[in-house]
């Protein structure tokens, strides 16, 4: 398995990502896909939609090898969830 290297810095990453998704992405694919993933290349544009983040980003680099990804899950702040949650 090969390991792309990142070309851009952190800050970069996470503004070019939510950028594209925000613009281009997000219309057209947040009805009717809450918590699920979407996979973008940072550099093409290029997206897919999977219900979990190795699904959404191999996927992904089938159709782009080189791609640069950045996920998102549709509805939430982030795409993972850490510690305990709610208690009921």
């Amino acid at each position: 398995m090969t390991v792309n290297q990142l070309r851009y810095s952190k800050e970069e990453f996470a503004r070019r990502g939510n950028e594209i998704y925000q613009s281009q992405v997000r219309p057209q694919v947040e009805e009717g896909n809450y918590g699920k993933i979407v996979a973008i290349d940072i550099e093409t544009g290029a997206f897919e939609l999977a219900k979990d983040t190795m699904t959404a980003s191999d996927r992904l680099l089938e159709r782009c090898p080189d791609a640069q990804i950045w996920c998102v899950r549709i509805g939430h702040r982030g795409v993972h969830r850490f510690g305990v949650g709610r208690l009921q």
